[in-house]
């Protein structure tokens, strides 16, 4: 087996025992979420949301579906696309069991050639979803590909230096590169950002840094057009730490220096 398909294998692996663990985690709080409240946040909803209603939208990279529901639930007509079987299975479930219409389809966003045959007004991804792409090329021709002309293409996601903090220091330093290198970063982890693994459990993944300039000029070669970069000077949960705030809103400590943590880009397709 060709190493990249041995790493992408073992990230799916990852993801499926994420979504065991994920889909019963505080963190994912599905009693809410049936419950109607929203999974998306205050950066998406006011730079996306209000044009929704009436569109057709792909999802990548979309777990198992909670924000792709949401978003049908702002009057989307919502496609979710994951690599992982085991969250595409709970989304349909889900998405049954919550009468929506939206549709789930097990793929890779680096490989979709042929795996549908319409485009889409919208096409959406956010939150952690880059670093586990080994190919910033080919996902940005799948967003191209399954977009209609004068369609929008809209991320909101981890910034590449707010992903280069050390998480295991109780101050400011840096633990991880901003540029790829030839290998990916491997980890070991013994649960994720929402949830633990059973006592001895762990589970390998490969990961990919991406800086700016490489999210940027992927986009641009694939033929879109950059209406808008954002940086924003906070994130969604405490990525390290050290983090003050509180909700959805987590800053560097005022004092030391202050960078970019999130980021969202808007593009068309012309």
């Amino acid at each position: 087996m060709p190493p990249i398909d041995s790493y992408r294998r073992t990230n799916q692996t990852l993801w499926d025992a994420y979504t065991d663990i994920h889909k019963d985690s505080e963190s994912y709080d599905l009693a809410a979420f049936k419950a109607g409240q929203t999974t998306l946040y205050r950066v998406e909803l006011e730079e996306l949301a209000p044009e929704v209603a009436g569109k057709t939208m792909l999802h990548l990279q979309c777990h198992f579906g909670r924000d792709s529901m949401m978003w049908a639930r702002l009057g989307a007509q919502v496609t979710g696309v994951d690599f992982s079987p085991k969250a595409i299975a709970l989304a349909r479930e889900l998405n049954a069991e919550l009468g929506l219409d939206c549709r789930f389809v097990e793929a890779n966003v680096v490989d979709m050639d042929g795996v549908l045959d319409e485009q889409f007004d919208i096409v959406f991804t956010s939150y952690g979803v880059l670093t586990w792409l080994d190919d910033l090329s080919a996902w940005a021709r799948t967003v191209a590909h399954y977009l209609k002309p004068g369609g929008v293409f809209y991320i909101v996601e981890f910034h590449p230096i707010g992903m280069m903090l050390d998480e295991t220091r109780d101050d400011f330093g840096f633990n991880f590169p901003y540029f790829q290198s030839p290998q990916p970063l491997r980890f070991v982890n013994e649960g994720s950002y929402a949830a633990a693994f059973k006592e001895g459990e762990t589970r390998a993944a490969y990961e990919w840094p991406h800086p700016m300039s490489e999210i940027v000029s992927a986009l641009g070669a694939a033929g879109l057009r950059i209406e808008h970069l954002h940086e924003f000077d906070f994130s969604i949960y405490p990525m390290v730490p050290w983090l003050e705030g509180a909700g959805e809103e987590w800053r560097i400590p005022a004092g030391w220096p202050q960078l970019p943590l999130m980021f969202s880009i808007r593009a068309t397709k012309p």
